[in-house]
């Protein structure tokens, strides 16, 4: 079992906030576990973003100039009381924040642009990643310490290339990679000891300040329905929906039909009011209803509040702009949801946090484990 202490506390974006508080962290939950007698059972472990080492090449991989100390001290303590490094890689983002890195690169299909490295050859963003990492924990003694991934995966909305069909072939190509126990050119037939896939469902309340995508990674919609086909290594057998979801009855809040020269300025304010407590990440550049126009835009808003406030009728008045319907709005890929039940809610454990049926995304932080050790 592990206790992760803190999740990316070395993130560049941090400026070095927290770097100093790591080690005494870890270093006093493990007195508390020794003294309790679970340092045997519980490792303790900080997980890592990918930005915490660098190089173009994977075999000059180094620790950040500002981390190698601590980043030293970490790992031997890690390595001493038998924890594994967890790192969090997302090739998406690599994509996403980078205009030139080559898209196929990103998957694991082959590629145009592979990254040639003395006698090795690279041929994917996760392999050449991964040995990176492995590079820079060799030069400061422990290239052999266990590595686990503690998230990756590719986000379905929200953004240019997130996308189900992305999404699909990178999880499944992602599964089909690391079962096939190859390793990396670094740590041949030696895969990480565990994967676990980014992530189980869609977390709706989830900050969007990195991008509209962060709201989208689940490979299961908000109520459990499978976004699409996956196979994850055991035999035959795809991802299954959820049974028995209680939905809220099927009604939507859409643009009233007798709303003609409609207000600009009144239209923005409750579209941003609506969309200040409600998900509308699918309607920006890139997302699945990004291009539905103006009226389905606020329809889409208008609905997104209305199923929030769990189908209240106030709640689709909009100043007489809105009205509810029992036709369903949604457009091809752009799907206009239905709530779930507070029934649902309570039954499934959900607390009152405020989020009606949004109590779902509280499991998303289960992830899906591949324990290549069996």
């Amino acid at each position: 079992m592990y206790v992760a202490v803190g999740n990316e506390p070395f993130l560049k974006s941090y400026n070095g906030q927290f770097q100093n508080l790591v080690m005494p962290a870890v270093l006093n939950l493990q007195q508390s576990l020794v003294k309790a007698k679970l340092a045997s059972s519980i490792k303790l472990v900080v997980p890592c973003n990918a930005d915490v080492y660098e190089s173009s090449i994977p075999s000059q991989g180094i620790f950040r100039p500002d981390l190698t100390q601590i980043m030293t001290q970490l790992v031997q303590f890690l390595n001493t009381n038998g924890s594994p490094f967890i790192v969090n890689i997302y090739p998406f983002l690599s994509l996403y924040d980078d205009t030139d890195f080559p898209q196929d690169y990103a998957f694991f299909e082959g590629t145009t642009h592979p990254v040639t490295d003395g006698s090795n050859i690279y041929s994917n963003a996760f392999d050449g990643n991964y040995d990176t990492l492995v590079a820079a924990l060799g030069k400061i003694g422990y290239g052999q310490i266990p590595i686990v991934i503690g998230e990756i995966g590719w986000p379905s909305d929200g953004a240019i290339g997130a996308n189900i069909t992305a999404a699909k072939v990178f999880n499944q190509g992602l599964i089909n990679h690391v079962l096939g126990n190859k390793g990396t050119p670094l740590r041949p037939n030696a895969p990480p000891m565990d994967i676990y896939l980014f992530s189980l469902l869609d977390e709706g309340a989830k900050s969007i300040l990195p991008g509209s995508f962060e709201r989208h990674w689940g490979i299961f919609y908000f109520d459990g329905k499978a976004k699409y086909p996956l196979n994850l290594g055991l035999g035959n057998k795809e991802l299954k929906n959820a049974k028995n979801v209680q939905y809220l009855p099927s009604k939507w809040c859409v643009v009233s039909s007798k709303s003609s020269g409609l207000s600009i300025n009144n239209v923005a304010n409750y579209m941003r009011t609506a969309c200040s407590v409600a998900d509308c990440t699918t309607l920006d550049y890139g997302g699945s209803c990004n291009g539905i126009g103006d009226k389905g835009n606020i329809s889409y808003a208008f609905n997104s509040y209305y199923q929030l406030q769990m189908q209240d009728s106030r709640s689709c008045i909009f100043d007489g702009l809105g009205m509810v319907t029992s036709r369903d709005p949604s457009v091809g890929d752009c799907r206009f949801i239905i709530g779930l039940t507070d029934k649902a809610t309570r039954s499934s454990g959900g607390s009152q946090i405020g989020y009606s049926w949004w109590f779902i995304v509280a499991f998303s932080i289960i992830e899906i484990t591949f324990s290549l050790l069996m």
